[in-house]
């Protein structure tokens, strides 16, 4: 089948693309085969494929938080400064040391911070609350109500709780909780692996000098930089003309070998190598293209398709674009590809005022650069203007404000969530 050279096809919301491309993909396929065991040690924003169960206590035994007097609360009733209780001492525990002893009414033991409390106490008298009175007996001049300065056995974890959640990303105090269990092998789901295939007839390496006409190869690197972000691994595939034959068996080696669970076709979205990308895509496999074309400004001519369960993209070559469209599909495709949900929105936002009127036109999402600076306490956000082909536009830039489909732009003043790179 021969596409000839045409606008593009129904353009679609971001909503309804990412809707087609979650419901051609088989997840339960590709979760069921990309899970892996790894030490905590390196699980550090890795997702979780099953539910962390503690089978323990946490801390295990009832444990002063505290210096002081372990205590019965109830020897400690009605104690003031004018009114003290006279207590024994009749031992002191150790740190890591399990009390051998117990202890009756009318005695104390004295504990540091971490201290195991031994049998019969239920609270501990700070030392600033205590007077020694000899080698054998103290002065307590403060009531401590049952269970003061003390965190029992099983008031952090229960056992049989579950603590951690299936598709849940591990932050460094998951990985504390998890040593703190015992559970230093875990299951996770592997990092997808993405492909990057910089395409046009103009397109050098980087270590090249470009001639007149030719420019360096910036997306590979700015996207491979993106995957890298999110805890992916990039594959590079290098440079292809805009060749039906050379694009065709570049994209079936990495099918074929399985190199990769995703493929991104960067500057595959241009008017001719578009019509290459969309031939292509069109014969290697079933469903093929589904959308091409998105109200994404910039980014419009977005093409996403799926072959043999392995998504596509084709970017624009224009490296704002090609960020632009990549925070939005790519990136919540890993976290999904990973067990987590498709977020479409980026996690990190800041609210600031708008510094400048912006223009928008109606029926497309619009991403406009914005410089965030602070003002005597306050969040501002200055719009970068410019043309997607310039790089020092994105370098320049705090983050993305998304004018919504249907807002004809933003006023001076307003308040603004900003998505921070």
């Amino acid at each position: 089948m021969t596409i000839m050279s045409k606008p593009l096809l129904n353009v679609t919301t971001p909503d309804k693309a990412i809707y087609l491309l979650k419901n051609h993909l088989n997840f339960e396929t590709y979760k069921q085969k990309n899970r892996e065991n790894i030490s905590i040690k390196d699980a550090l924003n890795r997702i979780l494929s099953k539910n962390i169960q503690t089978l323990i206590n946490l801390p295990g035994f009832n444990r002063s938080t505290m210096d002081g007097y372990a205590v019965k609360a109830e020897d400690s009733f009605g104690v003031s400064e004018s009114l003290p209780s006279y207590l024994k001492v009749v031992g002191e525990i150790h740190m890591g040391c399990k009390p051998e002893f117990k202890i009756d009414m009318g005695e104390a033991a004295k504990i540091s911070t971490g201290g195991m409390l031994p049998d019969g106490t239920n609270a501990v008298v700070m030392l600033e609350y205590v007077e020694q009175v000899d080698d054998k007996n103290i002065e307590i001049r403060k009531s401590v109500a049952p269970w003061e300065n003390v965190v029992r056995k099983d008031e952090d974890l229960k056992a049989g709780e579950i603590i951690l959640k299936k598709g849940h990303k591990l932050r460094p105090q998951d990985i504390g909780i998890l040593a703190g269990i015992g559970k230093v092998n875990i299951e996770v789901y592997k990092k997808p692996k993405i492909a990057i295939i910089s395409t046009g007839n103009e397109i050098i390496a980087a270590k090249d000098t470009p001639d007149f006409g030719q420019i360096r190869d910036i997306n590979s690197y700015t996207l491979g930089a993106c995957i890298l972000e999110m805890q992916a691994t990039p594959v590079y595939k290098g440079i292809v003309k805009d060749e039906k034959v050379l694009l065709e068996k570049k994209i079936k080696e990495v099918i074929e070998k399985k190199e990769a669970d995703a493929i991104i076709i960067s500057g595959g979205s241009s008017v001719g190598s578009r019509d290459v990308t969309l031939e292509v895509l069109d014969k290697l496999g079933k469903p093929g293209i589904l959308v091409h074309g998105v109200s994404v400004k910039p980014g419009k001519p977005t093409i996403i398709a799926v072959v043999d369960n392995i998504p596509i993209f084709g970017l624009p070559g224009h490296p704002v674009s090609a960020m632009i469209i990549f925070n939005i599909f790519v990136r919540a495709l890993s976290n999904w590809l990973q067990g987590s949900d498709w977020q479409l929105e980026s996690d990190k936002q800041i609210e600031a005022e708008i510094d400048s009127n912006i223009a928008s036109d109606s029926g497309r999402e619009e991403y406009v650069r914005v410089l965030l600076y602070d003002k005597e306490g306050k969040y501002y956000a200055k719009p970068i203007l410019g043309k997607s082909g310039l790089i020092s536009n994105m370098v320049q830039a705090s983050g993305l404000v998304k004018i919504g489909l249907n807002i004809e732009g933003v006023e001076k003043g307003s308040k603004v969530m900003v998505k921070l790179f």
